[in-house]
């Protein structure tokens, strides 16, 4: 599939599909807890396949967003529920010689050979839309190394230090997504939403220019990144954001996506930015999904390359009936223009 084309006719498109990072509610669908999802690639292909099926107005088919899956590949510890996505506890690196010694890992190490045949299984199973895998930003990665929130402090106190793991986390990404890239995949959702905590000459420095390594080496017309990024007030680094090179861009909550899509190319897709835990999982209801994906789509639809989104990837516990209304919503709004433009010829 040429992925350049998609994205163009995509904007093109009056009639837009919606792209939710749907995909750990799977662990409902299959009647297992999330721990023993994430440790079969069969059941996280499977779970890709029921819920792309399930719901056909899904723009493309996302894997498992997963921020520990490469620190505990260099040997990082994560910890697994029942409920939730695995996390990374204490801190891999202390010193600037644990840094200096820190190995970068064989892709295939800890979970990321699973990623690859997660991805791989779904290719077979999902053929009427694009498929996407997913990855850590380099300084996500670096800072569940560091220490998410020590990394913020090195990175003034002790920049050198930051940069000596940030390249041996380039690296690996680098390997690791053209692996996924390998399997056919259409792109990768680049995770890097630690980034959106710096000022945007730092942001820029320790996130952005190494970023944009990795998709200068794997991005061409049959493989595109999707930058994501959750943090609050991002539209004040949509320039760090855009350089990055991507085609495609997403959002969380805490973002202003009117002053993004002002700002951000008009030839690449900008996503964003229902709130996975306050509208999809809210005990509400469907009134509250409606409303909520009413306002946005009213403020954001006479941009082109709006595709309206989660904000992040939703919770595993979401109500399908909340889901279910996001897409019936969106659905019937796009019908609703089109009939009012109709009228109006």
């Amino acid at each position: 599939m040429n992925m350049y084309k998609w994205i163009s006719d995509t904007i093109a498109e009056r009639n837009k599909k919606a792209a939710p990072l749907i995909s750990y509610p799977a662990a409902q669908t299959l009647y297992i807890p999330v721990q023993e999802l994430v440790a079969d690639s069969s059941q996280m292909a499977i779970g890709m396949y029921l819920i792309a099926e399930h719901y056909p107005m899904m723009a493309f088919a996302p894997s498992y967003m997963d921020l520990s899956v490469e620190a505990e590949a260099f040997g990082a510890k994560a910890v697994y529920s029942d409920e939730g996505v695995p996390t990374i506890v204490g801190k891999l690196i202390e010193t600037e010689e644990d840094a200096n010694s820190l190995q970068i890992p064989e892709v295939g190490a800890g979970r990321t050979g699973q990623c690859i045949d997660t991805v791989r299984k779904a290719m077979k199973l999902i053929t009427d839309r694009p498929v996407f895998a997913n990855c850590a930003g380099p300084f996500s990665l670096a800072g569940r190394l560091l220490d998410v929130n020590e990394i913020l402090l090195l990175t003034l106190e002790d920049p050198d230090m930051v940069h000596t793991v940030l390249e041996k986390a380039t690296t690996f990404i680098t390997a690791f997504v053209k692996a996924l890239k390998a399997t056919g995949a259409h792109g990768v959702i680049m995770a890097e939403p630690l980034a959106g905590l710096l000022s945007p000459g730092l942001m820029q420095e320790f996130s952005t220019d190494y970023v944009k390594r990795i998709i200068d080496e794997v991005q061409d017309e049959n493989f595109v990144v999707c930058y994501h990024n959750c943090a609050n007030r991002l539209e004040s680094r949509a320039a760090q954001v855009a350089a990055t090179g991507a085609r495609m861009f997403h959002f969380g909550e805490g973002a202003d996506m009117i002053k993004l899509l002002e700002q951000l190319p008009k030839d690449c897709i900008v996503m964003g930015n229902i709130s996975p835990s306050g509208v999809f999982n809210s005990s509400s209801g469907p009134w509250k999904m409606r409303r909520a994906t009413q306002a946005l789509l009213h403020s954001c639809l006479k941009y082109d390359n709006f595709v309206i989104s989660s904000g992040c990837d939703v919770p595993a516990d979401t109500d399908f009936g909340n889901i279910k209304q996001f897409f019936l919503t969106v659905e019937l709004e796009y019908k609703k223009r089109m009939l009012l433009e109709k009228l109006a010829e």
